[in-house]
Parts: C-alpha cells; structure tokens; sequence
C-alpha cells in the first residue's frame, strides 16, 4: 500500500493544575476556540470542545504524524502561556491527562457527552468522572497516583 489511512479519534482530558477553578465564564468560550485552533495547527480537526471550571474535554481527530503525548503537550503549554498573558493571571494545567479512542461510530455520543458537561457535572465532580473515564475504557491505573 503506499499512502497512510487513518481514523485517529481520540477524547483527551486534563484538568487545571490542583483541579482549581480558574476556566470562569469570561475565559472558557475563547479557551475552547483556542484549544480547537491550536488542534488545527497540528493539522487536526477538533470535533467538541467543553468543560466546565476545572477540567476539558477535547473531542478530536489528529493526523498519524502527531503521538497523542506531541499533542497534548503543544496543547497544554500553549494554551496555559495564551491564558496566562491574555488575561494577565497565572494558569496552568495538571502534568498528565486522559486520552481514550473512539471509534467514528461512538463520536456522537462522545461528542453529546462533552456537550452536557455543565449538567453532569451537578452530580459529579471530577474526581467521580476521571475514574469513571478511566472505568469504561478500560485503563489500568493505581489511584494512589492518580492525583499527585
């Protein structure tokens, strides 16, 4: 075969540094769009993009030339330095994250779930959902490490 076919999906989480509430309302809907511009400078394309005070969820296809690490790594330290100079306070994000593969006929779901973070999340902190990520794809993990 001599040409690359791909379908890399992936659903990637990651939380503000201490899970502190820094993503106010002001901030959240231009971190999003650049979050999604900043996944299309890696010649990705973002599919959803929400999250609530203390965490996001990016929904997104990446091209077979770009590791999830690469990725999220570009995201993560660009997206913290644009927050922290725009809007003139310190921001960061936590050191690791989640990214779990969807298959193209799950993006929907996936994509919903990203949606209705704000009412999930009035039962759920987190916490609560990490694990349940962590859960349901089935991802090996020692929760005495998890939060460090």
């Amino acid at each position: 075969m001599s040409h690359t076919y791909t379908n890399l999906i992936t659903h990637n989480v990651f939380s503000t540094k201490d899970r502190a509430g820094l993503i106010n309302d002001k901030i959240k809907p231009e971190l999003h769009s650049y979050l999604g511009g900043l996944v299309k400078e890696l010649k990705g394309k973002p599919v959803k993009i929400g999250g609530i005070n203390d965490h996001v969820h990016i929904l997104a296809t990446l091209p077979p030339t770009v590791s999830t690490s690469d990725a999220m790594r570009f995201i993560k330290a660009n997206s913290s330095k644009w927050v922290s100079e725009k809007f003139n306070r310190p921001f960061e994000w936590q050191k690791g994250y989640g990214a779990f593969s969807v298959s193209r006929s799950g993006m929907e779901a996936v994509a919903e779930y990203i949606e209705n973070q704000l009412e999930h999340h009035k039962k759920f902190d987190f916490r609560a959902e990490f694990l349940s990520l962590l859960k349901k794809y089935e991802v090996d993990f020692d929760e005495n490490f998890l939060w460090k």
